[in-house]
């Protein structure tokens, strides 16, 4: 088959069409900022300038040709914004280190902020800038927290389950919050021109909650909002899930995202690998995206790397052969690759060129 472009060869993956080669998206976001001027740009400088933050991701296109941009930042920035402690230090990705949550009350105090400010709107400029430099060579598409995730971010996730099954009123209060607060997110992103809105819904997780639970305080009441509005709005709706034991069927075949991100966990029993998700039929109309384990990056060579992708890849191949699909798996990171500074660059184009070549269809 004849070498597809980027933009050709993702539309057809999505639709479950023939491709010259699978699909590949590193989750490369953070350290790309390595691939900046000299490369000493620090993580702190990067969440800060939504002209730095894009630049990332429009250098590491031009570095390694993927076929996805998905413009994630960090997982603190909702929080932030809500006025939680995040500590930022010069090489590593922020994280909450003092959270709001004190007592019953604090859930009720919660308020959407202006996402004209912060780091809400970093994260917007910044993905409507990379949207404008690449929607014309690959599928993009911005990231985003789910409000679950969002508030346990910013009350802490002990004391927030504990909260759910003692004083359920009360995290339903501030989700609300959480989840207005996503949905002018949903209205930003939709002026950015990015393709698609990626979803970081990480607490349909069988290791936390059952279904009861995540149903009642994500999908039912909030996540169907906004994943609807996500569509409504001109977006494609994506989900990423690096959890160990992902709801998969809520996620996947209610939902219906358009891409499903997601991770392998190889020491937990049930965690799914790539080929039981195919032939499960979770891949049947849905591009599911992993699993890689990001760690690789940092304390594998390349040549470990070039094998686990290669075996990766006719893994999938041989699934998808089996189920009758053409196209629906992305060869991918299971999550972020880690953005710490000795992340090794050359890890990341041995999982490009080895894609390139052992994906071939």
């Amino acid at each position: 088959m004849a070498d597809m472009t980027y933009m050709e060869r993702g539309a057809a993956a999505l639709a479950n069409e023939k491709v010259d080669r699978l699909t590949i998206y590193p989750i490369a976001c953070g350290v790309g900022r390595k691939l900046i001027g000299d490369g000493t740009l620090t993580y702190r400088e990067w969440v800060n300038d939504p002209k730095l933050f894009a630049q990332a991701f429009i250098e590491i296109q031009k570095y390694f040709g993927l076929d996805f941009a998905i413009g994630l930042m960090d997982l603190s920035v909702m929080a932030g914004d809500l006025g939680a402690g995040v500590r930022m230090d010069e090489q590593n990705t922020p994280f909450v280190e003092k959270h709001i949550v004190n007592d019953l009350e604090d859930y009720e105090k919660f308020e959407v902020p202006d996402i004209t400010k912060g780091r809400s709107a970093v994260l917007l400029e910044g993905t409507k800038i990379f949207a404008d430099a690449l929607n014309d060579e690959i599928i993009t598409a911005g990231f985003i927290e789910g409000p679950l995730l969002a508030l346990s971010q910013s009350a802490g996730a002990e004391r927030l389950f504990m909260d759910m099954f003692t004083n359920p009123s009360a995290v339903h209060k501030a989700l609300e919050v959480m989840t207005e607060y996503d949905a002018q997110m949903i209205e930003g992103f939709a002026k950015t021109g990015v393709k698609g809105l990626c979803w970081d819904y990480l607490w349909g997780n069988y290791a936390v909650l059952g279904d009861v639970e995540y149903h009642e305080f994500e999908a039912d009441k909030y996540a169907s909002k906004l994943n609807k509005m996500t569509v409504d709005n001109g977006m494609a709706m994506c989900i990423h899930n690096c959890a160990d034991l992902p709801h998969l069927n809520t996620q996947i075949k209610e939902y219906k995202p358009s891409i499903y991100s997601m991770a392998y966990y190889p020491l937990i029993s049930d965690s799914p690998t790539a080929s039981q998700v195919i032939e499960q039929g979770y891949a049947d109309n849905c591009l599911i995206a992993g699993q890689i384990d990001p760690q690789v990056f940092i304390r594998s060579s390349a040549e470990d790397v070039a094998k686990i992708t290669s075996n990766l890849c006719q893994e999938v191949k041989t699934a998808l052969c089996k189920r009758g699909l053409n196209s629906t798996y992305c060869i991918s990171s299971g999550c972020e690759i880690p953005p710490d500074i000795n992340c090794r660059l050359e890890n990341i184009q041995a999982m490009v060129d080895t894609a390139k070549v052992e994906g071939r269809m």
